[in-house]
């Protein structure tokens, strides 16, 4: 009897340190509306009942607000999920903004996700999320904004938080939401050198975060990259990004393998649609469950409960996924 209390012990422990069970969706950041048959699929299975679209980005241009890549619609684009209209605004948008300006965005971006859903028959819900990565200095117009866009829409209105944005709360301030999307990727830039892998360093996001159970804000989801690329150094030192590229592009009788994430160009051509001259370097930065995993675990201790909204839905990255 004392043997198998031990036993039931041990079982609760090992069980407690296990990855629980959280609800998932996706972020669909493509700007025209098209799934294909795997994309459908996987978003279908997913067990939260809305999927993040982003409906277009704002940015100044000459001193004007400007839609950026407003979304079109494929009639392929079908789903039962509810659409939660997502908005990116740059940050140079918000500086030096005027309280009259902050009513004109607010409306402008209200008046234009309802165009969009009437337009496309779009079942969207009533949340929309702005992603913006704002500042010290932007952050008090940023938060009127929020408030301004709740007020005219009369919709609740969310956020993204990043990284910088939690350990620096008492610079970047506390927006006025009552939920947020921690957005955990983007840990460093994959243009500078570095030998991290710049879409998620787990050490760097748990040091970005060791005191994410301080934040006021309590109703957290999670965002978390499932996405890859390719950096390719030139003989300058220069980087571009080419999108979606794994570790099996890398095996082409074209390059040589530095690393199991690494080649060297060895002949002139076009590759991935680019054109590599010989000794350009490629170097491959995705995501392992490994890391997922490793994340979710240590975000379970920081946060009471989550949900998970995948960046981004794409075949490309969900193809051979366990979510």
């Amino acid at each position: 009897m004392k043997i198998l209390n031990i036993l039931w012990v041990l079982l609760f422990i090992v069980s407690c340190s296990q990855k629980e069970n959280h609800p998932y969706t996706f972020y669909y950041w493509k700007t025209n509306l098209k799934l294909d048959q795997e994309e459908k699929k996987v978003l279908d299975q997913a067990s939260v009942p809305y999927v993040y679209t982003r409906f277009f980005d704002v940015d100044k241009a000459g001193g004007k607000f400007q839609p950026v890549a407003v979304i079109t619609k494929d009639q392929s684009f079908q789903t039962d999920k509810q659409i939660v209209p997502t908005i990116f605004i740059t940050n140079q948008t918000l500086l030096g903004i005027s309280q009259e300006e902050v009513r004109f965005l607010a409306e402008s971006i209200h008046h234009l996700i309802q165009k969009k859903a009437e337009e496309y028959h779009l079942n969207i819900n009533n949340e929309i999320q702005i992603d913006c990565d704002w500042t010290a200095g932007t952050r008090d117009d940023y938060f009127k904004f929020l408030k301004e866009l709740k007020r005219i829409s009369g919709k609740e209105v969310t956020c993204t938080l990043r990284l910088h944005q939690v350990k620096d709360k008492k610079q970047t301030g506390i927006p006025p939401v009552n939920k947020v999307y921690l957005m955990c990727y983007s840990t460093s830039s994959p243009l500078e050198k570095s030998d991290k892998n710049s879409i998620l360093d787990v050490n760097v996001l748990k040091s970005y975060l060791s005191k994410m159970e301080d934040y006021p804000i309590k109703k957290v989801e999670v965002a978390l990259p499932i996405y890859s690329w390719g950096i390719i150094t030139n003989h300058l030192g220069k980087h571009k990004l080419i999108n979606a590229l794994s570790k099996k592009d890398l095996n082409n009788p074209n390059f040589k393998k530095i690393s199991d994430h690494e080649a060297e160009v060895l002949k002139d051509g076009f590759y991935f649609g680019s054109y590599l001259n010989k000794g350009f370097k490629i170097k491959v930065e995705e995501i392992s469950e490994e890391q997922l995993t490793d994340v979710i675990l240590f975000l379970q201790k920081k946060i009471q409960q989550f949900n998970i909204i995948y960046y981004q839905l794409d075949s490309k990255f969900v193809l051979d996924r366990k979510f």
